[in-house]
């Protein structure tokens, strides 16, 4: 729970700093946990505590380098390995990228239903639902989960609705048993 809340302060660090320089911190943030991602050995050098301070910057500022990042970004994770939170940046990247989807207006959350695929019309209208609800647009992923019997589940931020077969069966057992 630590380490989400320091790294919420450091994201909105990054992204205010990006703003007064007019720099888009979460694209280059994004761009930088795709390399992260496509090669385990940058991910070992930054996040094993095996290598030095010295070879993770080395290394780090030639990927810098290399996919174009500004100074803004490369001197806020060389001053993250410089004080052993590079571990954090995962963290931070996700809480960034957070920070900057609600700054456009978008949010994200998920449906979940028993179906292998979603029926495209059916999540164009939740999407329109939520949209006039919230009064932002949601980015919706779909995700199967078989133990929803029939119907759906949408979670964004705070608000779910429970529009499943399963929760509509509990609510009537409820309301027989209260009688």
């Amino acid at each position: 729970m630590k380490e989400l809340s320091v790294a919420k302060v450091y994201a909105r660090s990054f992204l205010e700093l990006g703003d007064e320089k007019k720099i888009n911190i979460a694209d280059e943030m994004i761009k930088l946990t795709e390399v992260i991602n496509k090669s385990n050995d940058l991910e070992n050098v930054l996040f094993l505590e095996v290598f030095t301070l010295e070879e993770k910057k080395n290394i780090f500022l030639e990927v810098a380098k290399k996919i174009s990042l500004s100074q803004l970004s490369v001197e806020a994770i060389t001053y993250l390995i410089d004080e052993k939170r590079i571990g954090l940046l995962p963290l931070i990247i996700k809480e960034i990228v957070v920070i900057d989807d609600e700054r456009k207006g978008f949010i994200k959350g998920t449906i979940e239903g028993n179906a292998a695929q979603m029926d495209e019309a059916l999540k164009a209208k939740i999407i329109n639902f939520l949209k006039k609800k919230i009064g932002r647009e949601p980015n919706l992923e779909y995700i199967q989960n078989t133990k929803i019997s029939a119907g759906f589940k949408v979670t964004v931020e705070d608000l779910q609705l429970d529009a499943s077969l399963d929760n509509q069966l509990e609510q009537f057992k409820q309301s027989i048993l209260s009688e």
